[in-house]
């Protein structure tokens, strides 16, 4: 009997009809969002607590079997895939907004939460959470990733509304880090630590979130542009002009032509374009939106629409959010290889040149889009599923794209996070830094049960 085998029986006991190894169960916990190579893992854990995911954790440990920690799947480099098998931890039961401080603008949640449930439950109190990475992914998962999405730009990622957690230590242990005050000077940052690590030193199981009120006034604008440069330029501008944009979102033509083919009653021209939205009083946004449109209309813009009716600016970034699905409606029947790169704002119009053309020298089509607030931009890399070539170049281009975002000052992942597909960028990007990762994971996990094979060589 294998190790594994021997923590799943063991693991029955505890959960009963909890630990599910049906093939259905078993296929969805392997694989992800992205075109990463699925791998099923032995057993999925259902648990329903803090207390039970120490346990489930000792047994593991005790028999040498991994734990991946699973929320819904939607991360795009390989991280909830079971690469070693083991157990994944469902944590879809784990799902209670355990309080909302509305004096304190913050919020306990478990890791099953989502972002849109908990909104849902803020509507009264007239207070939002505003990390918005287009899935709904739980907050376990947002944190665990580092995610980002539109609104970073204004209100940052999850690494700033990340206050405190609770977490569970490859031994069973429980710790909490951080606190709900609004900084501290006592000792290691430890919160900061497990955002971002992607559950390879240990399980979150519960969050403390920053909270932000609704703003009076909520005003979305859609502008073309040219070229994808000037859209670049007038970014640049509006925020060295200390203009506080809520979201900049870039969107090239290729991107554009999928937008109207999935959804035609946008009808936008097929330029490049940039999605905004623009937060404050009454009086604020109309002054925002004003000098927007001067500095825009000195880069050339045109086909300005705006939109403040809340259906109407629904109906904009739900299209924005299907940019995936819109990238693959110039293909029918493809894949999509996913890549994401951030830079410094000021080489942003640089690496997106780099970027086309490398795109054009490839033969591949594959529509740009970003967070271009925060130097972030996304390539969707359309390939023939059946065409082994396809996916080669496809891999090769996402190499020199990443080359270039280092080149210039970056990374080679503002927001999808490291997981397998980003791992052997990490010795170009950090050096020495990525020892010292690999480190601190062998002191935490020793015998690498914690999601093994992700982020580091451990």
């Amino acid at each position: 009997m294998t190790s594994h085998q021997q923590a799943v029986d063991a693991l029955r006991d505890l959960l009963g009809d909890r630990l599910s190894t049906g093939p259905s169960i078993l296929d969805l916990h392997g694989r992800d969002a992205a075109y990463s190579t699925p791998r099923a893992p032995d057993a999925v854990a259902f648990p329903d607590s803090t207390e039970e995911v120490s346990e489930i954790v000792r047994i593991c440990a005790r028999h040498g079997c991994p734990v991946v920690p699973f929320g819904i799947g939607s991360s795009l480099e390989g991280h909830v895939i079971p690469v070693q098998g083991g157990i994944s931890l469902d944590m879809s039961r784990m799902n209670r907004v355990l309080k909302v401080n509305e004096r304190d603008l913050d919020a306990v949640v478990q890791p099953g939460v989502t972002r849109t449930q908990l909104n849902r439950e803020l509507r009264a109190t007239g207070l939002m959470f505003t990390v918005d990475p287009g899935a709904d992914a739980t907050l376990g998962g947002m944190a665990s990733t580092r995610a980002s999405g539109t609104n970073a730009v204004r209100y940052g990622t999850m690494r700033e509304n990340v206050l405190a957690l609770t977490v569970v230590l490859p031994d069973g242990r429980i710790i909490r880090t951080g606190s709900r005050a609004r900084k501290s000077s006592a000792g290691y940052d430890l919160t900061h630590l497990f955002v971002g690590a992607e559950g390879t030193l240990g399980i979150i199981t519960e969050l403390t979130v920053r909270l932000f009120g609704v703003p009076e006034r909520i005003h979305a604008a859609t502008c073309a542009f040219e070229d994808v440069e000037s859209a670049v330029d007038t970014v640049i501008l509006a925020i060295q002009s200390g203009l506080p944009m809520a979201r900049i979102e870039l969107l090239d033509d290729f991107q554009m032509k999928g937008m109207n083919l999935l959804s035609p009653e946008l009808d936008l021209p097929e330029k490049p374009h940039l999605f905004l939205e623009f937060h404050g009083t009454e009086a604020g946004v109309g002054e925002q939106v004003e000098t927007f449109r001067d500095i825009a209309e000195a880069h050339g813009v045109s086909d300005f629409r705006t939109a403040t009716r809340t259906e109407d600016r629904n109906r904009l970034w739900e299209a924005r959010h299907n940019a995936y699905f819109a990238a693959k409606a110039l293909m029918p029947g493809c894949s999509a290889v996913l890549t994401d790169c951030c830079v410094p704002i000021s080489a942003l119009a640089e690496c997106i040149a780099r970027a086309k053309s490398e795109i054009a020298s490839s033969g591949l089509i594959a529509p740009i889009v970003g967070h271009v607030g925060d130097g972030n931009f996304h390539l969707s890399i359309l390939i023939d599923p059946e065409n082994p070539d396809d996916f080669a170049r496809a891999k090769d281009l996402a190499t020199r794209i990443n080359a270039a975002a280092l080149d210039l000052g970056g990374t080679v992942t503002g927001e999808h996070g490291v997981g397998t597909g980003k791992m052997r960028y990490m010795r170009a990007e950090h050096g020495e830094g990525w020892d010292l990762m690999a480190q601190i994971k062998r002191a935490i996990d020793p015998a690498n049960i914690m999601n093994p094979g992700k982020i580091v060589e451990a």
